[in-house]
C-alpha cells in the first residue's frame, strides 16, 4: 500500500487522482475501521489510517471517507475552535479545494460558498490565482492550502487574496515548509521536474519555503499570525485526531 500511494502521488496529477481516489478508499476504509483514531471531519473512527507521502512515507495520514489529511483535520478544529465559521453568514472564497472540506461546507447554509481553480475537476470557477475574476472586498475567509509553491509569482498571488479579502476578513494561507531553512529556496535553475522534486520535494513545486514564509505574507500587504494552534491539543488528542505535531497555521488578515 505505502508503494502505490508514493508512486501515484509522484506521477498522476492530483486533479487526476482527485476523481478516482475518493470511491476507492471509502472502499479501503472498510476495512481500517476501529476506535484507535478519529477523524474531526466526517467523525470516523479508525484502527489506523492509511499512509500517505512522494518521499517520505507519513503513517496515519489519509482519513479513508473523508479524504483528509493531517493539516486539514488541523484547519477543520482551527475554524471550529477559534473562528465564527460554522455559525457567522460568511462569503467564503476556496482555491484548490479538498475533497474534504466541499460537500461539507456546501451543506452548511450559514455560507456563500464558492470554490476555485486552474485545474480542479471540483472547482466552480476556472481561475488563475495570480489575476482572480473577483471585485475587490469580496469575501471574509479565503482558504488556499498548498497553492502558492506551484504559482510562478507568489506574491503576486498573495497580493490577490489580500484584494479579495474584506476589511475584517481572513485567509489561511498554508504551503508546505522547511523549519530549518532561514530563507525561501527558489532557484530558476532547477527548471525540471527531477531537479524540483530533489530541492524542492516535489516535481511541480517551483520553490521550497523557509522561515521567511510570513515575511513573504507581509511583503504582499498582509498582517500575518502564526499560530502554534496545535499545541493547544495533548498529545493524546494529537494522536486521536492525527495531527501534524509542529504545523504552525498562518493567519491572515489586512494589514
Amino acid at each position: 500500500m505505502k508503494f502505490i500511494i508514493a508512486w501515484t502521488t509522484r506521477f498522476i496529477p492530483r486533479h487526476i487522482l482527485q476523481q478516482v481516489a475518493g470511491v476507492c478508499l471509502k472502499i479501503v476504509g472498510l476495512f481500517y475501521l476501529g476506535n484507535r483514531y478519529q477523524d474531526p471531519i466526517s467523525g470516523r473512527c479508525y484502527r489506523k489510517m492509511l499512509p500517505y507521502g512522494r518521499n517520505h512515507i507519513r503513517p496515519n495520514a489519509i482519513a479513508p471517507h473523508s479524504m483528509s489529511l493531517e493539516r486539514h483535520r488541523l484547519i477543520w478544529l482551527y475554524l471550529q475552535r477559534r473562528t465564527d465559521f460554522f455559525t457567522a453568514s460568511l462569503s467564503v472564497l476556496h482555491i484548490a479545494p479538498e475533497y474534504c472540506f466541499i460537500k461539507r461546507f456546501k451543506q452548511m447554509s450559514n455560507l456563500l460558498y464558492t470554490t476555485a481553480d486552474l485545474v480542479s475537476p471540483w472547482a466552480e470557477v476556472k481561475m488563475n490565482v495570480q489575476q482572480m475574476p473577483f471585485a475587490d472586498s469580496s469575501f471574509d475567509v479565503v482558504l488556499c492550502n498548498h497553492v502558492l509553491e506551484h504559482v510562478d509569482n507568489d506574491l503576486q498571488a498573495m497580493r490577490e487574496i489580500r484584494r479579495v479579502l474584506t476589511a475584517d476578513g481572513f485567509a489561511i494561507l498554508q504551503v508546505p515548509i522547511d523549519y530549518s531553512m532561514e530563507q525561501t529556496l527558489e532557484n530558476p535553475d532547477y527548471n525540471t521536474p527531477e531537479l524540483r522534486e530533489e530541492y524542492y520535494g516535489q516535481r511541480d513545486h517551483l520553490r521550497l519555503y523557509g522561515r521567511d514564509y510570513a515575511k513573504r505574507l507581509e511583503q504582499a500587504g498582509f498582517s500575518v499570525v502564526e499560530d502554534d494552534f496545535v499545541k493547544t491539543f495533548s498529545p493524546a488528542e494529537v494522536e486521536r485526531y492525527a495531527l501534524p505535531p509542529n504545523e504552525l497555521l498562518y493567519i491572515c488578515r489586512k494589514a
